[in-house]
Formats: C-alpha cells, structure tokens, sequence
C-alpha cells in the first residue's frame, strides 16, 4: 500500500508530501488545476517514461519518491529479497530526473536499472486511466482476465510452459529429419575412409620403427665399413688399441708394489680395457648381423610411400594418421546413434504434445466454466451501470489440436450487446465511447478482485458518466476500497461522496509563477468542494446541503 508521495519540482509543484491510507480516496480540483499530477508524479516513481518538460520551469532537477507498506505482500517481499533489495517492511521508490535528460531510478536507496524498477512498480500498483478500455479491446488482455478472474493463471503458465517445451523439441526433431538424408552420404564417406585408415593400420609406434629401419638400410654400406673401421682400428692393427691398453695395465699392475699410489691409474685402464672389450664384442655380433637385403629395403620403401600417399590424401602429417582415424570412428559413432536418438526424440516430443494437450484441456474445461460466470456478473454490471438489457459474453472459439499454441486451444473474446435485441459483438466493434467507458468499468470492478496489487489508481474512468451511473460507480469503488487501497481521480461529486478520504487539487498564480498543490479536506471542506462541484460557481445552502446528504447517505451504507 502507499503511504507517502513526496514530489519536489515537477510540472506546477515546487514541493509537496502527501500521507495516504487505506481505502477509497478522491482527488478532485477544478478543471486545469492539474489534478492528474500525482497519478504522473506516482507513474514516474513506478518507472514510467520520463521527459524533461516534466521539470518545473527554472529548475534543473525533478525527483519522486514513493513509500509502500509491503508487511502483507510476501509476493514483493520475496522479489526485492531475490534482487537483494530487500529492506523490512518497507520499499521505497526514487526517480530523480535532469535538465540534461538523464533519469535515475532507485529501490530502497540503491541504484537499480528503469526495467527493474517497472518490474516492482508493476507488482506495486496497477493504474487504470481513461483510455484503460484499448487494453481491453486486445484479445491477449482479455484472455490475462478471465484467467485472472476463474484463478487458472498457473494452469495457462503450465500450459505455455509446455507447448514450448514440446515446440523446441519438435524443432530439433525436424532439424534431425532434414538432416537425415545427407547423413546417408556422409556414412558412406566416413565408413569408407574409416576401412581405407583401419586397413593401413598405422600406429605412432611402427612409424617411427619404419622410419629407423628404412634410414638403417638405407646406409647400411657406411654403417659396415665404419663400424669395421673401428673395429680394425681397436683390436686388428699392429700396434692396436686394444694391444696397446693391455700392456700398459700389465705394466702399471708390476708397478704397484713399488708404489700403490698407482692403484687409481691402474683401475682406470683396466676398467677402459674392459669397455673396448664389450664395444668389440657388440661391434662384431652387429656387423654379423648387417646383411643387405634388398627386398625388405623395398618393402620399407614401398610401406613408407603408401603411408605419405595416404597423409597426402587427408591433408595431414604421416602422424597424424592415426588422430584421424580416431575422429572418423567418434564421428562415425555419433551418427550410427543418429537413428536412436531420433527415435527417443520422437518418443519425447509425442510425450511433451501429450501432456501439453491434457494441460490444455483442462484449461479449456476451466474457461468454460469460468466464461459463464464472468459473463453473467459483468451482465449484472452493466445493468447497474444503466445499461439495462445489455449482455455480455466471454466467447471461446476453438482451435483444433494440432494448431494449438501457447495460449491453448481456444481464443478469448469479450463481447457484447450494448441494448437488448442487439446481437453480440466483439468488444472492439462497440460504437459508443459512453458506452465502452461504462463496460470498461464493469469489467475492471469485476475482474479487478481477483489481482494481487493492493493499489490501485483509477484516473477519471468515469468520464462520460452521470446521474445516478455515477452514483452506482462510487459505490462500486467505495466497494473496492473496503480490502484494496483506491486513489480515484474525479471530476463526479456522485463519486468523490463516496470517498473514505478526500484530496483538493488547488492552483494558485502569482505574478509569472504557477503552483499546484494538493490538500486533505476536513469534512467542512469537503462538503464545500462537493458542492461546487455539484453547483458550479455560486454555491448556495441548497446546494450544500445537497452535498452534505450525498456524503451521510454513502458514510450510511
């Protein structure tokens, strides 16, 4: 609920602070007074669009702030908790506008973006102006309140859950079939590329074994005639190596028991003489072993060519061969699954339809019922609201199964029949702006009980009203105001009687400078202002006393 409204240097107000309460509250003033500058100073605050024309002439800055009692409303409790902007008990909304054009929104003190702040202002308050009724013309709004009004908002939120569920997975089914032919083809390639690759049956291993074998035979003519170079050198020449280091760790060995100093030299040569040795003998088994076989050298070649070819062919290193395969295989994998998942996905998207089709269903079923009985009410309305023999409907026109949507099965339309003995009509082809101010009216008094929002501000929706219509509209939003908190902006006396609380708007002018300002009215004023608005200029005893009347009958009932 609202409880302060606090406006600096908007429009006509240099500075105002008004306290709301509970219940029914008429704003009234004289026509040009500006008496819609606390619904467009609330608007701001809620996130509306800003103008800098807004600001008051001579000023560079405009600001808002609204305060709301949120103790009841655990719905906004938990939203400002969720967007960590919580604060106990109270939400307060700031809006701060500049000469320059830049608006700055904020919640409980804190910076927050407009779209956030519209967001919470939407939760807060609901705003009905004069031209409310276009809103209802939509058939989207039209399907918001009957649903509203039967209490199956989940029900239709299930059922557009749903059928997007169902539409993104019939999607990626269609996406799968579109694909399923050029699959074909593309399994062909893969199988034949994965048995040409599997057949080389090359590893990283063997590649490099290749390589070492083919370099060795390659040069086996230098490999023997080196390696018997060394080994003719080591043990074969006169004086060799091998001859050589013997005889010297012979006559070191004698030499030891004249001096073992010479024990370090003498292991040394023995252990290097141990070493040719083993070189001489590893030597020998290798030259043993190194025949020239010009077959396998070909084989080798032969081996080696058809792996290059093959890397050739893919467009990759020879050892990258391998890798490749492997992502052929991965890939080949994924589309011989291909076929299940198409047939799990088919079996999950007849699932989803299914259900999307039973939520449906039983919203269909639910509107109906509900259809009659908003119908019947709104009819009542209307008769209250002197249009007597009018009728309303809410009519549901059926969309087959298979083209059903998000919105389910049916569309919503209202319509109507203004005078008895007309037939039914779409609400958008009344011709009467009375007319549809009037149902207008009856249907947000009827539907409106069924929201959430604890305020609500109606901005002169009785405009083309009067006589005892007008009477049965205050009565209906004194009604209102009985478990909501209602501002109503009103140029009827029948209507602002019926207040619970009553604000004036007054201008006042003085030299080049204008102000408006906003007042609570003692019962003596009220009924003053009652009666001017009853009698025009000159207010006489009649008049008040007519007024005084008015307002003791609604205090009455």
């Amino acid at each position: 609920m609202l409880t302060h409204l606090q406006i600096r240097d908007l429009a006509v107000v240099s500075t105002l602070e008004l306290e709301l309460s509970s219940g029914l509250t008429a704003l009234t003033g004289e026509t040009g007074a500006g008496k819609s500058i606390l619904i467009d100073a609330l608007g701001l605050a809620l996130g509306e669009r800003a103008d800098k024309s807004m600001i008051r002439t001579g000023c560079e800055r405009a600001e808002v702030t609204a305060v709301f009692d949120i103790t009841s409303q655990t719905a906004i409790s938990d939203w400002l908790a969720s967007e960590t902007l919580d604060e106990a008990g109270e939400c307060i909304l700031r809006r701060s506008l500049s000469r320059e054009g830049r608006s700055r929104a904020f919640i409980n003190g804190r910076p927050v973006p407009l779209q956030q702040l519209q967001t919470l202002g939407g939760l807060l308050v609901e705003i009905h102006g004069q031209h409310a009724h276009q809103s209802l013309l939509k058939k989207r709004h039209q399907r918001y309140l009957l649903d509203a009004y039967g209490g199956h908002l989940t029900l239709a939120d299930e059922t557009d859950r749903e059928f997007r569920a169902y539409q993104a997975s019939r999607t990626k089914l269609d996406q799968l079939i579109t694909e399923a032919a050029d699959q074909a083809s593309r399994l062909d390639l893969l199988s034949y590329q994965q048995n040409e690759l599997a057949s080389l049956g090359l590893s990283l291993k063997e590649l490099e074994q290749i390589d070492h074998e083919h370099r060795r035979l390659s040069h086996l003519d230098q490999l023997r005639a080196q390696c018997g170079d060394i080994v003719n050198g080591l043990d074969e020449t006169d004086p060799s190596i091998r001859s050589l280091l013997a005889r010297y760790t012979e006559q070191l060995e004698s030499l030891l028991v004249v001096d073992d100093t010479l024990g370090s030299a003498h292991e040394m040569l023995a252990g290097a003489l141990i070493q040719v040795d083993e070189s001489l003998a590893f030597l020998r088994n290798y030259l043993s072993d190194q025949e020239i076989d010009p077959a396998a050298l070909q084989q080798l070649e032969e081996r080696l060519e058809a792996i290059h070819d093959c890397a050739r062919k893919y467009r990759v290193s020879p050892q990258q061969l391998p890798e490749r395969l492997l992502v052929i295989e991965q890939e080949l994998s994924q589309l011989k699954n291909a076929d299940v998942e198409l047939a799990s996905l088919e079996q999950q998207v007849g699932d989803q339809h299914k259900t999307y089709l039973d939520l449906a269903r039983k919203l269909s079923q639910a509107r109906r019922e509900t259809a009659e009985r908003l119908g019947s009410e709104i009819s009542r309305m209307m008769q209250k609201l002197g249009m007597k023999g009018g009728e309303f409907a809410v009519n549901l026109i059926p969309i087959p199964d298979e083209d059903g949507g998000a919105q389910g099965l049916e569309q919503v339309e209202f319509q109507v029949s203004a005078n008895p003995g007309m037939p039914l009509q779409p609400l958008s082809k009344v011709a009467s702006g009375g007319e549809l101010s009037r149902i207008s009216l009856a249907i947000q008094v009827a539907t409106i009980r069924y929201g959430s929002t604890l305020t609500l501000v109606f901005d002169e929706v009785d405009v083309g009203i009067g006589g005892g219509v007008a009477e049965v509209v205050g009565q209906l939003l004194r009604t209102l105001g009985e478990n909501r908190q209602i501002l109503c902006v009103t140029h009827l006396p029948q209507v602002a009687a019926q207040a619970m609380h009553h604000l004036q708007v007054r201008k006042q002018s003085k030299r080049d400078e204008t102000r408006t300002s906003i007042s609570h009215l003692q019962p003596g004023d009220r009924i003053e202002e009652i009666a001017r608005m009853l009698g025009g200029v000159k207010i006489t005893e009649q008049t008040l006393a007519h007024a005084r009347e008015m307002v003791e009958l609604a205090a009455e009932r």
